[in-house]
């Protein structure tokens, strides 16, 4: 993906820059909250100021500070994919939180643990097979199906409706409380606008046909949940999703802060900006037309491809392919080069896992850094669910 292609219409303003960098290390992860509430109420307005119809997916998020943003404006049905974004979830408010996750084994008891130390909380689940809904027998937690749009990752095919129908039945026989459908359509986010909607809707059509048939079976269908970000615009468009007995909820997460491809993926006039950036420095002039700064994809991910971010205020700037700490850009030529120590703020071309390289983030209010936040939800727990009274000591 070019830089022109991800930017679309947003550009460099002063509200991003930051005074007082001098004392920071960098690189540093700075976030916005003032544009973080704007990017909630512009979410808010296009779900028609209704609250209830958002399961945010926190995997963007991450900080707990973020999170009560959320839940003081009314948002309190989430998502999450780590037992330790679960637990954050529920210390923060949140009501009713999706594990999106097809855990197994101590995983899979981790969120059991959850789901019992948080009784004020709905916590449910994924299942894709016979197994995973028999692993819940005995839990509080309810179990959404997992339907398999053709992105391949996980879910069961969309087509087995007949199997659909068996799993459904098996959470019944479980004594669990079968909750509804899952379904990310996250493969159709490389398609254009046009492509990538039509080929949503046809998706949707068959959806609501899984939905029907498990109602005829006698199988009550509560919740649909549908689309990220880049299939956020077509869920909102799709009538069919509206009016039916099942509450349809929409679970974009990377909105919170949007990224560089989030702002190509979704229409200009939503208004959505840039709520987190990196702030890093020029460290290196290796050759005439190449600077370096130390944004690598230990800071900035490189999931998403190269380049794998975009610098504000500098369409000059092309990043080339990074290494663990650094990350060189290509200078247009006949453009004036940044010097060693000057500061740039990148704008990740994915910023989910972005946010999850850092530990801690900058509060900028007006330019003026208000304080550091930790981000509570980076990484996992601690991997034994049980500590052996007489753990053996670690070889040195």
């Amino acid at each position: 993906m070019a830089q022109k292609a991800m930017m679309t219409e947003f550009s460099w303003t002063e509200d991003y820059r930051v005074s007082g960098l001098e004392d920071v290390l960098t690189p540093a992860l700075v976030i916005y909250p003032e544009i973080v509430v704007s990017n909630l109420e512009r979410t808010l307005a296009l779900l028609e100021g209704d609250a209830d119809r958002w399961r945010v997916h926190i995997k963007t998020a991450k900080l707990a500070y973020t999170l009560r943003l959320l839940v003081e404006r009314g948002i309190s049905n989430f998502k999450c994919a780590t037992t330790l974004e679960l637990l954050t979830a529920c210390e923060c408010g949140a009501k009713d939180v999706l594990f999106a996750y097809p855990s197994m084994g101590a995983n899979a008891r981790r969120v059991q643990e959850l789901a019992e130390q948080f009784p004020g909380v709905g916590v449910s689940v994924l299942a894709e097979n016979e197994e995973q809904v028999r692993q819940w027998r005995g839990s509080r937690v309810g179990v959404f199906l997992d339907i398999n749009p053709g992105m391949n990752r996980t879910g069961v095919e969309q087509n087995s409706t007949a199997a659909i129908v068996g799993l459904a039945r098996g959470a019944r026989a479980a004594g669990l409380e079968f909750r509804g459908l899952h379904y990310y359509d996250g493969q159709l986010g490389g398609l254009d606008f046009e492509e990538r909607t039509k080929a949503a809707h046809r998706g949707y059509g068959q959806l609501l046909e899984i939905a029907a048939t498990l109602e005829r079976d006698g199988m009550a269908v509560a919740e649909v949940i549908t689309a990220g970000t880049p299939t956020f615009p077509c869920s909102l468009s799709y009538k069919g999703l509206r009016g039916q007995r099942f509450v349809h909820r929409v679970s974009p997460g990377t909105v919170v802060y949007c990224d560089a491809s989030s702002l190509a993926q979704l229409p200009a006039e939503y208004g959505y900006r840039p709520a987190a950036l990196v702030a890093a420095r020029v460290v290196s002039r290796p050759r005439a037309g190449i600077v370096t700064c130390d944004g690598g994809h230990k800071t900035v991910s490189a999931d998403a491809g190269v380049p794998t971010c975009v610098v504000l205020g500098h369409p000059e700037l092309t990043a080339l392919a990074p290494s663990e700490e650094h990350l060189p850009f290509a200078v247009a030529e006949g453009a004036r080069e940044p010097r060693p120590g000057d500061i740039l703020y990148l704008l990740p071309r994915h910023v989910c896992p972005t946010v999850n390289n850092f530990d801690a983030a900058l509060l900028v209010r007006r330019g003026e850094i208000e304080g550091v936040e930790k981000v509570s939800a980076r990484g996992r727990e601690a991997p034994l669910l049980r500590v052996p009274e007489k753990a053996a000591p670690l070889p040195l």
